[in-house]
């Protein structure tokens, strides 16, 4: 095994040589003329002048050796269903699907959106785009009409894929009616809508405009669609990032660098073997389903797991029962699911034989110390947390295992990922920190490597304005996040730089006192804020989930349970830190993805109006902290 310092180092310092090699992993029809064309900063080009496609990678070149073998699981707690797809299964599939939207009018570089529930349909939809040089779109399924109306005016698709619904906690979520109002109130009409129909709701079709799959696919059983070669910097994917305000903000990835960069990181980051089975608990929504749940374990010859359902139904064990029954050496899920499966029988941690996973991934928001120590405990396993975004597609930083074996340190994402060249700098002079824990905003500088957003759809103005402007006299990327990095080069991820309070002069991370809170025995789960105060300029308010509620049964209760999580405060971080009041909820409201809407309970707190909260999954959960405080 190569040290892993040194493997970091030749990627930022002979990066052409290097990426040269990683672009090995995966098929070309025609070899690229330039690893990377830096020409205009901060738009990199990765692998001009070659020819790939992404659905070829993911599943044609897999044909000869592993027809056979399992490619895409699809499992609902939802619906009961269950349904497993070779290769050579899902090679048929994706070509029917292909031929549908192909007879639908879809050319290559139209765009086609899927607003689709969890069901081999919507991975089929994806898989035909990419294949024929189409341009796929995926909007989380049930976002509201307004939300899905601004993506339908942005993307301009040719045609939608839907469904009639999707369905959560046993609860049926009708999509068409969304679907119709926010093909209504949208500018953009598309030509087409092809329609999965799944039996959940009655629906009645557009007549002109709806198509229904079944048919389609039944016409063409055995139409054999190719392969359409494309250059590697064609788009494959536009994807709209969550919590944007305005115009949402499409990123637009490449083909040729996105297929380097999963393949790499399937190898070097995640250890996933072809012929073992990886198990991505997120949803095809958000860019976690994009890279590991449909393109990275496909493309390293994996077969992937696509779950309809909630992680305690119906019970506790199911995601465990889905590791032994089909053998998963590698999970990826959310500290949220972690926080949700801490609330309940321990017992269902231990029902099945998990001998065959490696390592559980958590990504998608900060990993507190004690969450990750009791997940670690209870699995036996290694918890190895990871840092990205949507814009870059995949981890920035993690613990490659694949090149060096390396410990992780409870509350680190770990260290700088090959190909970043990860900085921390000084928020007023723009200056890179180099002691050890000094707190600086996490930027990257360019080019960003392979598989990271190309730039913003349709608004290259925006993509340099937002993400490469921010820093005073230099043009790096920046994440907006705070971090420091310990001497061993393990970062620890502050909260956003945006999310930073201001109190009487001190700046403090939301992430240090949410991490704090944590630590004590009675919390389960917590979200802080900063609120605006006549004295201070800002306190800090905490919202905390107990794991067991009736420590707080009475006001006297309460207050006592208020004061000793202050005291740990306190005694952690410092007075300073101390929150103005910590308020005990049955629920933290939160994204049907399980992020946190910090800002919703922000604005709520200082009487403001929440904003869009289309993607909310309890109502209950804000009104409890309107309640609370007196809105």
């Amino acid at each position: 095994m190569t040290r892993y310092a040194d493997f970091h180092r030749r990627s930022i310092e002979d990066r052409d040589g290097f990426w040269a090699e990683q672009a090995a992993l995966i098929d070309w029809q025609v070899p690229f003329d330039q690893v990377c064309d830096y020409s205009n900063p901060p738009f990199a080009r990765w692998f001009p002048g070659g020819r790939t496609n992404l659905c070829h990678n993911a599943v044609d070149r897999h044909l000869k050796d592993r027809a056979a073998q399992n490619a895409l699981i699809f499992v609902s707690t939802e619906t009961n269903q269950e349904r497993v797809y070779s290769f050579a299964e899902l090679h048929a599939e994706v070509q029917r699907m292909a031929a549908s939207l192909q007879a639908l009018g879809v050319k290559q570089g139209d765009r086609v959106l899927i607003y689709m529930p969890m069901i081999p349909e919507a991975a089929f939809a994806m898989l035909a785009c990419t294949r024929i040089g189409a341009i796929h779109s995926v909007v989380f399924g049930g976002f509201a009409s307004v939300s899905l109306a601004s993506r339908i005016d942005d993307a301009e698709p040719t045609v939608i894929v839907s469904a009639d619904a999707g369905s959560r906690g046993g609860k049926v979520v009708a999509y068409k009616p969304l679907l119709d109002e926010a093909i209504s109130l949208a500018a953009h009409k598309p030509a087409k809508v092809l329609m999965v129909n799944r039996g959940l709701v009655p629906f009645t079709p557009v007549a002109g405009r709806d198509e229904d799959y079944a048919a389609l696919r039944e016409q063409h059983r055995h139409t054999e669609v190719p392969c359409t070669w494309v250059d590697s910097t064609h788009p494959s994917y536009t994807l709209y990032t969550s919590g944007t305000t305005g115009k949402p903000k499409g990123v637009q990835r490449d083909t040729g660098g996105y297929a380097v960069a999963l393949a790499a990181s399937m190898k070097h980051i995640f250890c996933g073997n072809a012929g073992e089975t990886y198990f991505s608990t997120s949803d095809i929504g958000w860019v976690v389903g994009h890279s590991y749940i449909i393109y990275g374990p496909l493309i390293a010859g994996m077969a992937t797991i696509m779950y309809e359902g909630l992680p305690i139904r119906p019970d506790a064990a199911i995601w465990w029962s889905l590791v032994e029954k089909y053998k998963v050496t590698v999970m990826f899920s959310a500290p949220t699911a972690v926080r949700v499966l801490k609330k309940q029988d321990p017992a269902a941690l231990k029902k099945h034989d998990l001998s065959s996973l490696r390592a559980l991934f958590l990504a998608g928001e900060p990993l507190d110390e004690p969450t990750a120590k009791w997940i670690a405990e209870a699995l036996g396993k290694p918890i190895i947390d990871n840092y990205w975004q949507t814009e870059t597609g995949w981890p920035i930083l993690t613990i490659c295992n694949g090149v060096e074996q390396a410990p992780s340190k409870f509350g680190s994402p770990g260290k700088a990922v090959y190909g970043y060249n990860v900085q921390l700098l000084d928020e007023s002079t723009g200056e890179a920190l180099t002691e050890p824990n000094q707190k600086g905003v996490v930027a990257i500088e360019g080019p960003l490597p392979p598989g990271c957003m190309q730039t913003v759809w349709r608004d290259d103005e925006r993509f340099v304005k937002t993400y490469w402007s921010s820093v005073p006299g230099k043009m790096v990327y920046s994440t907006f996040d705070w971090g420091i990095k310990d001497e061993d080069g393990y970062f620890f991820i502050l909260g956003r730089t945006d999310d930073v309070i201001n109190v009487a002069g001190h700046r403090l991370g939301t992430r240090e006192i949410e991490e704090s809170i944590s630590s004590h025995p009675a919390v389960a789960e917590v979200a802080v804020v900063g609120v605006a105060d006549t004295l201070k300029g800002q306190v800090a308010v905490a919202f905390a989930v107990l794991k067991d509620p009736s420590l707080a049964a009475t006001e006297a209760d309460a207050k006592a349970l208020e004061a000793s999580v202050m005291k740990v405060v306190d005694e952690q971080l410092g007075a300073v830190a101390r929150p103005a009041r910590v308020r005990f909820v049955s629920v933290l409201p939160k994204t049907r993805s399980g992020k946190l809407l910090r800002r919703a309970i922000q604005a709520v707190c200082e009487g403001r109006d929440p904003g869009d909260l289309t993607t909310m999954e309890d109502p209950a959960a804000l009104q409890q902290v309107k309640d609370l405080v007196g809105g």
